[in-house]
C-alpha cells in the first residue's frame, strides 16, 4: 500500500504515537508523518504509508492554517497550558472593545522574524531546545523568517478571559509564540490554551479521520490518497517500453521539460514520480510492484 491518510490527531498523543498506531493497523513499518503536532495540539496530520514516505520532502514546506485559543492574564514557561505559571496579572477582556482586539490581531499580519520558543524541537549544538528547557537552561536562538498571511478573530470568551482566532501562516511559525506576541500587543501576558491545525497545504481537516474510526472501519483503503492522485495536477510523462526499463533502473532520460515533478506512465500504467532537472528526468518514487519486478 502506497499513499497518504489524513489523520485528525486527538489531544494527548504525540505525532510519533500516531505513526506507531498506524504501523500496527496496516501491519507495516513503512509509515511516517509530516508536519509534527505537539501532543496537546489537534488537527490534520498527514500519514505517509509505503513508498509515499519518500514524499515528505515535498509536503513540509507548505503553508498551514490553525485555530488557536489564547488565555490572557497568565504566562507559562512553555507558552502553553502544560507549563509552569511564571507571571500573572489582572487583565480582563471585557474592559476593552472588540475592535481593539481585531486591530491588534491585524498588526500580526506580514513577514517578520520570530524567535523559536525554548519548548520546541529546534536543534542548537546538536540538542533540541526542549531538552535545554527541561534542564532549566535558556540558550540563544536564531530568529527565523515567518509570514502571517491572514488572521481573524473567531470569538471572545469574557468569562474565561480567552480569545480564539484563525491564522494562515508559513512553515516555521510557532503559534505559542504568536499567542504571546498578541498578549504583549494587548498589554498583558498570555499562553496558548488550545491549538487545532485545520489545513496543511492541500490537506483539509474535513477530509481527515480519527484513529479509532479508522481502526473500526472494514474498508480502510477508502481513506487512502494514492501517490497518483496526490500529484494529479502535475504534468505527466509517457515512456516507451525501452525508456521505462531505463527509468526504473535509475538512468536519467533526456526530456525538454521545465524543472519540476512529473507523473510518469508507460502503456497507461502509473509508474511513479519523476523529477526533471536541466532537461533530465530521474526517478524518485516508484510503485512497490515495479520495484519487485525490476529488483530496484
Amino acid at each position: 500500500m502506497n499513499g497518504i491518510i489524513l489523520i485528525n490527531k486527538e489531544k494527548g498523543i504525540t505525532s510519533f504515537g500516531v505513526v506507531s498506531k498506524m504501523r500496527r493497523i496496516f501491519n507495516t513499518k513503512k509509515v511516517g508523518h509530516c508536519g509534527t503536532l505537539d501532543p496537546n495540539a489537534t488537527g490534520v496530520l498527514p500519514i505517509l504509508i509505503g513508498n509515499a514516505t519518500k514524499l515528505s520532502k515535498y509536503l513540509v514546506e507548505h503553508d498551514k492554517e490553525y485555530i488557536a485559543t489564547v488565555k490572557f492574564g497568565i504566562k507559562t514557561d512553555s507558552g502553553d497550558e502544560e507549563g509552569n505559571v511564571i507571571s500573572e496579572d489582572e487583565f480582563r477582556l471585557e474592559n476593552t472593545s472588540e475592535d481593539f482586539y481585531i486591530s491588534k490581531l491585524n498588526e500580526l499580519v506580514g513577514t517578520r522574524e520570530q524567535i523559536p520558543p525554548m519548548y520546541s524541537a529546534v536543534k542548537v549544538d546538536g540538542k533540541r531546545l526542549y531538552e535545554y528547557a527541561r534542564e532549566g537552561r535558556i540558550v540563544e536562538r536564531e530568529p527565523r523568517k515567518i509570514t502571517i498571511y491572514s488572521i481573524s478573530m473567531i470569538k471572545l470568551d469574557y468569562e474565561n478571559n480567552e480569545l480564539t482566532f484563525r491564522v494562515v501562516c508559513s512553515k516555521g511559525t510557532y503559534i505559542r509564540t504568536l499567542c504571546e506576541e498578541l498578549a504583549e500587543k494587548i498589554g498583558t501576558v498570555g499562553y496558548m490554551k488550545e491549538l487545532e491545525r485545520t489545513k496543511l497545504d492541500k490537506f483539509d481537516i474535513e477530509n481527515s479521520v480519527i484513529i479509532s474510526e479508522l481502526e473500526n472501519c472494514e474498508d480502510k483503503e477508502k481513506y487512502l490518497i494514492s501517490v497518483e492522485d496526490l500529484f494529479i495536477n502535475n504534468e505527466k510523462v509517457d515512456l516507451t517500453s525501452r525508456k521505462k526499463e531505463l527509468f526504473l533502473n535509475g538512468v536519467k532520460l533526456t526530456f525538454n521539460l521545465a524543472n519540476g515533478l512529473y507523473r510518469v506512465y508507460s502503456d497507461g500504467l502509473f509508474i511513479g514520480i519523476g523529477v526533471v532537472e536541466r532537461n533530465l528526468l530521474k526517478r524518485d518514487v516508484i510503485m512497490d510492484s515495479l520495484k519487485i519486478n525490476h529488483n530496484i
